[in-house]
């Protein structure tokens, strides 16, 4: 009797530790009030999302902000214990390169947003349209011997004059390189020894985030700089003497992305989020207090700004963009360290 007793008691326990054990296999995740959202926006742009977004829910967005090359690291270094929820920001092809740590969501605008600007997976979608430019300040360049052309960036009338961010730390300079490289050659060497001539004019001063690039030029500490048309324009619209200029070679236009990360602990509520960035309110909002070109097909161009269509563009190989990037980094900091 005590025997059977024992086995019983055995048997039960085993039974508690299993149904315990796929308890914590098969947790669900408890739904907060919350989102943690990474993103590597200017801070007018992201606070003004932000808040309507939280004034709309009542959800609490807890807000990450740094380079795009650091958040998608810093993404691919928490896969295993995901503490954001959405990245908002980064180049496409920065994002696309990374897509294995982002789940597939349709949001509820998707058949508002161009093909052209989301994945065909739905791993991540556009949400701004982002020309690359060059500028110069007006008061230390005049219109006459202001760069037209990419290729006058290696110009040694420019040494240590050029405002460039580290493409490994910013997606829209990690964009800018691929398109130089387009530019003059992404098949050939050709492509690569503008690069290093481009390098070499920077003199050593290279930019550790995007947002550096246009200030530097309107505080007047760079005479010329590569940066996106929607932070140009901002600067040039709050009275920054600078002008823009279209590379007369062409430039790119990216899609600036967002994504719903992978294993995330506030999945719906990340969904909602991106539903609300993609949605009108919010394109519009972007067009008009922050000259940003929206995706959808129903919002108007921001103010002064013309449609795509009279900006020369290069053929930018997206896939190739997104594909190569690691091997990009990786021969740009080999230039710049002088290994090549």
């Amino acid at each position: 009797m005590k025997k059977s007793t024992k086995i019983l008691n055995l048997l039960l326990a085993l039974s508690l530790l299993l149904v315990v054990a796929c308890g914590k296999n098969n947790k669900t995740p408890t739904q907060s009030n919350e989102v943690t959202v990474y993103s590597p926006l200017f801070p007018d742009a992201i606070n003004s999302v932000v808040n309507g977004f939280t004034d709309k829910t009542g959800i609490k967005v807890n807000l990450v902000v740094a380079g795009t090359g650091e958040l998608l690291k810093r993404i691919q270094a928490e896969s295993e214990n995901p503490l954001g929820d959405v990245i908002f920001g980064g180049g496409a092809e920065s994002l696309n390169s990374y897509k294995e740590y982002f789940t597939p969501y349709k949001s509820i605008n998707h058949n508002n947003i161009a093909p052209l600007f989301r994945d065909s997976q739905d791993k991540w979608f556009g949400f701004a349209v982002l020309p690359m430019v060059m500028i110069y300040n007006t008061d230390l360049v005049t219109k006459e011997e202001a760069p037209t052309s990419w290729n006058d960036l290696i110009d040694p009338k420019w040494n240590g004059k050029i405002a460039m961010a580290s493409p490994v730390k910013s997606g829209s300079s990690y964009t800018i390189t691929a398109t130089l490289l387009t530019a003059f050659g992404k098949d050939s060497e050709a492509g690569y020894d503008f690069i290093k001539k481009f390098i070499t004019n920077l003199d050593g001063k290279i930019l550790g985030g995007s947002s550096a690039v246009p200030k530097g030029v309107v505080d007047k500490e760079y005479y010329i700089g590569l940066t996106l048309e929607s932070s140009a324009v901002k600067y040039k619209n709050a009275g920054g003497h600078i002008e823009i200029v279209y590379p007369s070679e062409g430039t790119s236009v990216v899609a600036d992305g967002a994504a719903l990360i992978k294993g995330s602990e506030n999945q719906e509520n990340a969904k909602l989020f991106l539903d609300y960035v993609g949605s009108k309110e919010v394109q519009e909002a972007l067009a008009t207090k922050f000259n940003i070109r929206g995706v959808r097909t129903d919002v108007a161009l921001p103010k002064g700004l013309g449609p795509i269509s009279d900006i020369k563009l290069l053929d930018y190989d997206f896939d190739w963009a997104s594909n190569s990037k690691k091997e990009i980094l990786k021969r740009w900091k080999n230039i710049v360290s002088g290994k090549e």
